[in-house]
């Protein structure tokens, strides 16, 4: 069925703010963004970073880089003050290095976050990483790692030929293993492959089986551990790579020991999207949570309803405020991004952001 682009004010009616709850004892937001090509004015060896220089295509200047690292901050800060916090755990794509977010953390309007960087170098052609930010005030990083992409699946068939499979450069998916509260968590941060030229599927389903097999020996050696799995999948909650491959699943009651619920699946069969793909509302912005964290234990972490509606509840958000969307023309509604048609324009990102919340 074709799904067509919605009218912001039916987004920002969805995507009420966070509510306060009674008996809620601890509350920690978790999400992800796409900061859509935040890169610094600096060449990085080995990096295809040429567009992003004062002498490249896009004629990034200081003034340009620092302008986006301002417009990101303000998004983050905009979703600390809806929901009264900041993230504990924002994961964040298309990030350059570890200094653009270095700069990003000590913009004004976050600085306060004290946010920390969980962050490797990846092989990627275009020169984009994902990475993690994380309140060390209520998270401990116990070990982080960084996992390649590879081509060793039983249960996918490959398009591509061997040499091009030996070729093959895309983002690795970033984990890091955390304790917030006395709990343990693992999260999963994901870039997956693009659909540039409607291709790809068996790339993405790939990227999704990584993180699920990763995940599932994570569980193994810590039983009851909490896991997230975030990105931008380039997928739908409902494309094989994040309903098979991952086994998201959309009721909480379907969800068993090897599955993960899906919150935003329910949403996309709603309408709702995190951006606007050949004019149409998609949500690539997936979360996905293990089956500790929606029938945890009394007394522990889990992801709760954030969204209530007469007769549905969504236990995600997709971010949006008026300021993140444009306000006129074609592409009014959808996301304000950083340029268009090849001139800079001065916005945020063509991804809105995404989030769940966990709580006692």
């Amino acid at each position: 069925m074709k799904r067509y682009i919605l009218t912001l004010a039916l987004l920002v009616m969805a995507m009420a703010p966070l509510q306060a709850r009674d008996g809620a004892k601890k509350t920690y937001v978790i999400g992800f963004y796409n900061l859509e090509n935040l890169f610094d004015t600096y060449h990085d060896e080995g990096k295809n970073d040429y567009e992003y220089l004062p002498d490249g295509g896009n004629q990034w200047t200081e003034t340009k880089y620092r302008k986006k690292l301002s417009n990101m901050a303000s998004v983050i800060a905009a979703m600390a003050k809806d929901n009264g916090r900041f993230h504990t755990v924002l994961g964040v794509s298309e990030i350059e290095n570890r200094h653009v977010l270095e700069d990003l953390v000590m913009e004004p309007a976050i600085a306060e976050a004290n946010y920390q960087i969980v962050h490797y170098d990846g092989p990627d052609r275009r020169g984009v990483d994902v990475a993690l930010l994380y309140k060390p005030e209520q998270m401990t990083v116990v070990e982080t790692e960084s996992l390649p992409f590879d081509f060793n699946s039983e249960n996918i068939e490959f398009s591509m030929t061997p040499e091009e499979q030996e070729n093959f450069r895309t983002r690795d998916i970033l984990m890091v293993h955390g304790i917030i509260d006395g709990e343990h968590f693992a999260f999963y941060v994901c870039h997956l492959p693009s659909r540039l030229g409607d291709k790809g599927q068996d790339l993405r389903a790939r990227g999704g089986e990584i993180a699920y097999e990763h995940a599932m020996k994570m569980q193994q050696k810590y039983p009851g551990i909490k896991v997230v799995v975030m990105g931008d999948m380039n997928d739908n909650p409902d494309d094989a790579s994040m309903a098979v491959y991952l086994r998201g699943k959309e009721k909480i009651e379907d969800v068993g020991p090897e599955d993960f619920f899906s919150p935003f699946l329910s949403m996309f069969k709603a309408g709702y999207g995190s951006l606007a793909y050949r004019g149409e509302w998609c949500i690539f912005d997936c979360i996905l949570v293990n089956n500790a964290l929606v029938h945890a234990p009394e007394g522990t972490l889990r992801i709760l309803p954030i969204i209530k509606k007469r007769r549905n509840q969504f236990y995600g958000r997709i971010f949006v405020k008026p300021f993140m969307a444009n306000q006129k023309g074609p592409y009014k509604d959808t996301p304000f991004r950083t340029f268009s048609g090849g001139a800079f324009i001065g916005g945020y990102s063509d991804h809105y952001p995404t989030y769940i919340v966990v709580s006692k």
